[in-house]
């Protein structure tokens, strides 16, 4: 398992959740791993097989954080090879309860803060560099109550596409995974009801796994998928394929 060997990858929101299981996945094929969360202390490490994950506390949607993560890769690394942008937020809110606050908190966390953590990172990235992109099949179906999260992961695949138009020049490729239900922490808090209500709307009859989720990224951040650049893959039991 050493599809990473040698490769420095930052995952941004990369402790916990679906981020946490890209980094663990990343760190056993090789890669020297920061993820980044809002929550944790600075500076721990875990090694896990023939990588390390460092865990780098920063607040996605702030700016100043985001430098200062790329400021101590260029002193650590001197570069990126994997980029994967995966924090995010997703609030219940129909039409009419659509406060300013829920809209301007939802597109800085999933739309700004990734604009700006691409924009960043890109100067520390050579020729044959990627980056993942986290979707959702949110930006593809209209969930009731979730307009404002899948409008931002809507804006997440289409900057896809243009980031992979505007970076192919510089030999660096650029794709998104959308998972749909997947089973988080986050989704742990949500009734038997609503779960068994989600598993029924899949085809293969289940909520997805943080580790699948993983096992698609690590596809697009190798290079298994080295003339693919633009795609989105969906990680979702064929919920919103079939």
């Amino acid at each position: 398992m050493t599809r990473l060997i040698n490769k420095i990858a930052l995952v941004i929101g990369g402790i916990g959740g679906i981020g946490g299981a890209v980094s663990q996945r990343f760190a056993k094929e090789g890669a020297q791993v920061y993820g980044t969360s809002r929550k944790v202390a600075d500076g721990g490490s875990e090694t896990t097989g023939a990588g390390n994950i460092r865990a780098v506390q920063a607040d996605a949607s702030n700016t100043a954080d985001l430098n200062r993560v790329f400021e101590q890769i260029r002193s650590e690394q001197g570069r990126i090879d994997i980029l994967v942008i995966n924090a995010g937020i997703s609030e219940y809110a129909p039409l009419e309860d659509i406060s300013e606050d829920h809209f301007d908190r939802t597109f800085g966390l999933n739309v700004r803060s990734l604009v700006f953590a691409a924009h960043g990172a890109i100067d520390l990235m050579r020729p044959g560099g990627t980056i993942v992109l986290i979707g959702s099949i949110a930006g593809d179906i209209g969930t009731k109550g979730y307009g404002v999260y899948g409008a931002t992961k809507a804006s997440v695949r289409s900057f896809t596409r243009t980031w992979a138009n505007e970076l192919a020049a510089r030999g660096i490729r650029v794709n998104v995974v959308s998972p749909g239900p997947t089973d988080t922490a986050m989704m742990a808090g949500a009734s038997q009801e609503i779960r068994d209500s989600l598993s029924s709307m899949i085809p293969l009859g289940r909520m997805g796994r943080p580790d699948e989720v993983a096992a698609a990224v690590l596809f697009l951040a190798s290079d298994e998928s080295s003339f693919t650049t633009g795609a989105e893959l969906a990680v979702d039991g064929g919920m919103a394929q079939v």
